[in-house]
């Protein structure tokens, strides 16, 4: 089932999340597939693909942005919307990507979604 990714306050995330940015996306979590997906208009410009363990642990495998839309915090603000994601539904991460686990040591404030028994790539 695809639906769209919610904030706290229970909003679809959508356009405007990337102001100032030339163009705005809106992410969906594809469960059928196993990937969350960055799509601006009709075209997928990102994704960040899973898989599920356990039924309360995602396993955050690699994330890629399309050549076109590099470099300008597609796949931050996807891996954020991930994360926030994770969290409303009381589940938590192994690392895979070397991308996400930079943003976690970025961001600590999303450490504790990482699993501890279970964290996959470390930093250093």
């Amino acid at each position: 089932m695809t639906e769209p990714i919610r904030n706290e306050a229970g909003h679809p995330y959508g356009p405007g999340a990337l102001s100032g940015e030339g163009f705005d996306f809106s992410v969906v979590n594809d469960e059928n597939t196993g990937i969350y997906e960055a799509v601006a208009g009709d075209i997928k410009i990102a994704g960040l693909p899973y898989s599920v363990a356990g039924g309360d642990r995602l396993v955050l495998l690699a994330t890629s942005v399309f050549p076109d839309f590099r470099n300008q915090g597609v796949a931050t603000e996807l891996i954020r919307r991930v994360l926030d994601d994770v969290r409303a539904h009381g589940k938590t991460v192994t690392i895979m990507c070397p991308i996400v686990r930079s943003f976690v040591e970025r961001h600590p404030d999303y450490a504790d979604l990482v699993d501890p028994r279970h964290p996959g790539l470390t930093g250093g």
